[in-house]
């Protein structure tokens, strides 16, 4: 029988230090698992729950458009086109995405009323965005230059395996 490593939510001082223990959560599982649908499902679990976040999920670059992958929290979308929203800007301008107060993002796509900050960062292979980590929180402002350069490494580890 395997057994199923439990990964815990951090108890750490601070955010930084939050991040430092799932990056290595997230280490751990990539070098040990090389299905990537299973291994984007528990990232995103441990992002989730480690962070907080009201969603926290993956969207598929499939002819030019996002495809719904793995994913925490309510139903999102299962479609998204190229330059829609923050995740299509995302794709699009092939960059970080990083917006403090959703309500004042002309375009936004809407998961949940109570969504006030998201944050889009992509993932490369062979030089062309194929993923996007899309990460929404309630509360203005949520998201920092700490959480970008963290969920960014987060999205290098992924590229080594794509």
């Amino acid at each position: 029988m395997v057994m199923l490593n439990t990964y815990a939510p951090p108890q750490a001082d601070t955010k930084q230090q939050q991040y430092n223990v799932l990056l290595q959560q997230i280490r751990d599982i990539i070098y040990n698992e090389n299905d990537l649908v299973a291994n984007l499902g528990n990232i995103a679990a441990i992002l989730h729950q480690g962070m907080n976040f009201s969603w926290t999920g993956f969207y598929f670059v499939k002819n030019e458009e996002l495809i719904l992958g793995p994913f925490q929290g309510p139903a999102a979308r299962t479609r998204i086109r190229k330059e829609e929203g923050i995740c299509g800007t995302a794709f699009s301008k092939e960059c970080t995405v990083m917006v403090e107060d959703v309500e004042e993002y002309v375009g936004h796509v809407s998961l949940s009323e109570y969504d006030k900050s998201e944050i889009a960062v992509p993932a490369y292979s062979r030089g062309e965005v194929s993923l996007i980590l899309n990460i929404n929180s309630h509360h203005l402002h949520n998201f920092t230059e700490l959480d970008k350069r963290n969920l960014q490494q987060v999205m290098h580890l992924i590229e080594e395996v794509l």
